[in-house]
Order: C-alpha cells, then structure tokens, then sequence
C-alpha cells in the first residue's frame, strides 16, 4: 500500500507586488523523512514555510498537508503540524516549565495531561534542572531545546523548521541534529530550512535549492554533488613504473610524478569506482593508496545559485 505524501504542492505561486517569491513551485515530501529547504537569503524559503503552515494565503496552486487540502482545512493542517520559527517563540520571562504549561492550555490539554506532557518533554530535552529557572537564565542551545519542546506539546505529524541553529555553537548544534533525528525515527515528518550546508548534508534524505522563485536543482545530497565538475578519484602508487602504468591506461588523468599519485575525473559513484578498479586489475597495476573526492554542498550552492533562470536539475 503507497503511503500519500506528508506534504505536496503543485504550481505554488506567491508574489509582494512585482516581486515574484514562489514561481509554480512543485513539492512532494515523504512520511518520516526530512527534507532540506536551501537558498540564498530572499529566495523564499521562510514565505514557502508560512503558506505551508497557513499562517499566510498563497496567491495559486494545490497543497495538501498530511492528507488536508491547505485551502479547505486549515484548521485540520494546524492539528497536524508544528512550527519552530528562525527567531524563538520562548517567553523569557516565563520558567521552562510555565512555558510549556503555556503551550499546554493553548492545545486544550487538561492540567494534569498538560502537566505530564511538560515534565515529559523537560526530560526529553534535558531540561528538568532548568524547568523552573526563566528562560532568560538559559543559553542559546537550551532557548532553542525549549522552543522544539513547545512545539512537540501538541505532538504534532509535520514539523517546519526554520533554521533552528542558526547562532548556536557547534556543539548545541549536534545536539540539536540528534533530537531531530530521533524525532523522524519516531515517524515524524521534518521540513527543514537551513543557511548551514552541513546541517543539510548531514540531515536530510532530500534537499531542494530554491532561486529565482523555483526549484533550480532536487535530489539527494550526493545526487546534487554529481551534478558539479570537480569530483575526482587519488590514486597513489608504490613506485613510479606503476604510476605510469596507471597513466596509459586511465588515459584522462592527471599525474603527480613526485607523490606518486594519479588524479581520473570522476562523480564518485560506486560504478565509477568500480569500473576503474576493474581497469587497473585488468592490467595488474596495484594501488597502495585510493581516495574519493567530490564536490560538497557549498560547491553546488555557489555553482548553481545566483545565476540567470535556467532550466531546473532534477
């Protein structure tokens, strides 16, 4: 049985006067997976996360969200979803804990559900030291620990979020990437957006590059490595003979006579890889010492952003 879609769109448009934001864009997002919204600033993503989660009108075009038409159910779309916003919806001046009693009446919950769910989501999120501290006291990572606590109270299907570390240190970061990650293993569905790369890379089963109002390039992080010249495969050779050996035989590759080591163009792929191994056993070369090298996603965003309108990638 084929499991619909968390989230899908077709020919979203939004537009601020002459300003086009969202150009026909076509989404699909599966159940329990999370899929990485990238772009550069002003491409959209944060207007795309406010249409999906309703808080503003799209000027055309389909959406469903967890199965509800976005236009004709909202409040069934808002049942079904969260949001963790670029800036922190914590009140500072509130404990840990009566923020998320806050969050608790919000959803209609009754105070003993509501105080249960608090002390849950306080553990979960390694917060029960702090739960009765305001939420001024607390640092960056544990403010935005809070604010994904608050978000999870109504135990939501679908979780926007809107890069939820941007400003924290490397380490609450991680941090933040395991909680989400332990979020989809529970079946979770995450819409991410990001300005840190790596966090994508990291992440998501599916990353989409936004520009010029469309999708210019979609596909898996190595997919959309592929799609960048510069991959290459080192090989690196014992003696010199074998080094020329390899050269006649690979043709298109690019020596390094003094370390001993070949460079062949290449996408990485395991066929690739494979092919060319298969080449050199062929002819009984031996390599000492093989490594792959392909473009990272910082490659692909600056290669393929901030260019004319072109034909998208997929």
């Amino acid at each position: 049985m084929t499991t619909a879609p968390a989230i899908m769109a077709t020919g979203l448009r939004k537009s601020y006067g002459d300003n086009v934001v969202l150009d026909g864009v076509d989404l699909e997002v599966a159940e329990g997976t999370i899929f990485s919204l990238l772009g550069p600033n002003g491409a959209g993503k944060t207007t795309m996360v406010q249409i999906l989660s309703t808080l503003i009108g799209a000027d055309g075009g389909e959406v469903r969200v967890a199965g509800h038409d976005l236009a004709r159910e909202p409040d069934a779309v808002r049942a079904a979803i969260g949001v963790t916003g670029q800036y922190s919806a914590v009140d500072k001046l509130l404990t840990g804990e009566e923020n998320l009693l806050l969050m608790a009446d919000l959803h209609h919950l009754r105070r003993a559900e509501g105080r249960r769910r608090a002390a849950e989501l306080l553990e979960r999120f390694d917060l029960t030291d702090a739960a009765g501290k305001t939420a001024a006291t607390y640092s960056g990572g544990m403010q935005r620990r809070l604010d994904l606590a608050m978000t999870l109270v109504g135990d939501p299907r679908i979780i926007y979020l809107d890069e939820p570390t941007t400003g924290l240190d490397p380490r609450s970061r991680r941090t933040m990437w395991q909680i989400i990650r332990d979020l989809v293993a529970g079946g979770v569905t995450i819409f991410l957006t990001t300005q840190y790369l790596e966090e994508a890379d990291e992440l998501a089963d599916r990353i989409a590059l936004l520009d010029h109002g469309r999708f210019i390039a979609e596909g898996t992080a190595d997919e959309l490595k592929r799609l960048i010249p510069g991959g290459h495969i080192r090989l690196r050779f014992a003696d010199a003979e074998g080094l020329r050996s390899a050269t006649r035989t690979l043709g298109e590759a690019s020596p390094d006579e003094e370390g001993l080591a070949l460079r062949v163009p290449s996408d990485g792929s395991v066929r690739s890889i494979r092919t060319l191994l298969t080449r050199l056993d062929d002819q009984s070369i031996e390599v000492e010492e093989m490594s792959v090298h392909t473009p990272d996603l910082d490659d692909v965003f600056l290669t393929l952003t901030g260019q004319p309108e072109k034909e998208p990638v997929r």
